[in-house]
């Protein structure tokens, strides 16, 4: 094989390694060909958005091939502190801008979070509301048993709000860390009633009814979402949150009883 026959076949190869690379590389960040999200794609979501990023996680899959959403739902103020304390997560989706805030001042985030939907209180009650509750003055009434979010969480911050605004003062049950929580305790029938999400009371709509009441208007949370500065898939991150804020996640949000933003 003469020199320069050889240096073409060195060149050739040298090609074709750099052309891997680079292919290696997008699958690696989960950049697909066209722009798209590709790969595992890790979402911390407040608990109220369970049932709706469920459904979105999958219709992004289904527009995304090859990737593969894992939610992580909880409180936002736990999932705020569990990123800042270093947890791998692509996206964070708050109940609140306040969680969000926590995150985005540890310098946690990439780029600017930005609100894609908005929540309002009810009162949840049992189906058949045996204690007659039709606003928030029935809520401390003596032998009335409520359950609320505690205040660092986005439903307990909101229902304080609420609370103020009608000029009610109540002593609750129990309080607890996130938004289930506090609708789990009436659907199994251990408080009378419980100031959750009007999205969390259509999604249990077979066990509980949801009493709407006009301060609720005072407490409206914004939810804020964000890709995060060392998300384990950046394009993945990116991909999710532009989808979020698409016309179909906007839909199916629209119809768990969100607000837009």
């Amino acid at each position: 094989m003469s020199a320069r026959t050889t240096r073409t076949a060195m060149a050739v190869v040298m090609a074709l390694a750099v052309t891997g690379c680079g292919a290696g590389d997008d699958r690696a960040s989960g950049a697909a060909a066209d722009g798209r999200g590709t790969g595992a794609v890790t979402v911390f979501a407040a608990a109220s958005l369970t049932e709706s990023f469920r459904r979105i996680g999958r219709e992004f899959e289904a527009a995304n091939p090859g990737s593969a959403v894992t939610l992580n739902v909880a409180g936002s103020s736990a999932l705020a502190n569990q990123i800042n304390q270093g947890a791998p997560a692509d996206v964070f989706a708050s109940a609140a801008p306040a969680n969000m805030a926590t995150v985005t001042e540890a310098g946690n985030v990439d780029g600017t979070p930005t609100v894609f939907a908005r929540n309002q209180l009810v009162i949840a009650v049992p189906r058949d509301n045996p204690k007659g509750v039709t606003g928030l003055a029935d809520l401390s009434r003596p032998g009335v048993k409520v359950a609320l979010c505690a205040n660092q969480v986005p439903c307990g911050a909101a229902a304080r709000t609420a609370l103020d605004a009608a000029g009610v003062a109540l002593t609750p049950v129990t309080l607890e860390q996130d938004v289930k929580g506090a609708l789990a305790k009436v659907k199994l029938g251990e408080v009378d009633a419980a100031l959750v999400y009007r999205s969390d009371a259509r999604a249990a709509s077979a066990d509980v009814t949801g009493v709407e009441f006009p301060e609720s208007a005072r407490a409206v949370n914004d939810y804020p979402i964000v890709a995060l500065k060392d998300a384990p898939n950046p394009a993945g991150a990116r991909a999710f949150v532009a989808y979020v804020r698409s016309a179909p996640a906007q839909a199916v949000l629209a119809e768990a009883g969100f607000q837009a933003p």
